[in-house]
């Protein structure tokens, strides 16, 4: 992509006319996807969760945009109710505290059970939630969390969520990616050098 390309795309982006998920460079309104999910986007609670800070690289609206559309997309290839996956996947984050502030504090339940309950609290309160919704918010954490799921796409939403969790703190960083894989092969090196030292000193 050149850098005229780039810089169209950036401002499409900035007066609200091109929508893009993490891992992916098309407008995601030309998508059906969006047609799902257009009345809960235009929604104060969810445009605020471009507020919070999610996964140390992205936001929190960001975040579950990009799950809301990979869910959609799995979903429907395994032809489950791919809707309900598009719809509980733009709510399942849907809390208004600041993550970590929460873990710094003493509470009787840990963020991972707590924000689901939060976030499903909100949703219903903010449009109608069908019980395949419902589970996927409120048991996306698990196997972290001991619910286990009720429904095949709650089991599609748990996998979705950690796979965006590694490509919103991967795709960005493929600087520190690199280095980290070239520290990996040098320590690697390192050690076995080591040990090709030690055993010549023992022969």
């Amino acid at each position: 992509m050149n850098k005229a390309r780039k810089a169209e795309i950036a401002r499409l982006i900035e007066s609200g006319d091109w929508l893009h998920v993490a891992g992916s460079r098309r407008n995601i309104k030309e998508h059906d996807y969006y047609k799902v999910v257009s009345d809960l986007l235009g929604l104060d609670e969810v445009q605020q969760l471009k507020d919070f800070r999610h996964h140390i690289v992205t936001n929190r609206f960001q975040h579950s945009l990009n799950v809301s559309y990979y869910n959609y997309r799995l979903c429907r290839l395994l032809r489950l109710d791919a809707e309900s996956a598009a719809r509980a996947g733009l709510l399942h984050d849907l809390y208004d505290y600041d993550t970590k502030h929460y873990t710094s504090g003493v509470h009787s339940l840990r963020h991972s059970a707590y924000h689901p309950m939060v976030a499903l609290e909100r949703a219903e309160a903010i449009v109608p939630i069908n019980d395949r919704e419902r589970d996927m918010i409120v048991k996306h954490m698990w196997p972290v969390t001991p619910a286990r799921p009720k429904y095949a796409e709650t089991y599609v939403l748990t996998f979705v969520d950690k796979y965006c969790a590694v490509i919103e703190f991967l795709l960005p960083q493929p600087k520190r990616l690199r280095t980290w894989v070239k520290k990996r092969r040098s320590d690697r090196k390192e050690r076995r050098r080591e040990k090709a030292l030690m055993r010549t000193i023992s022969v």
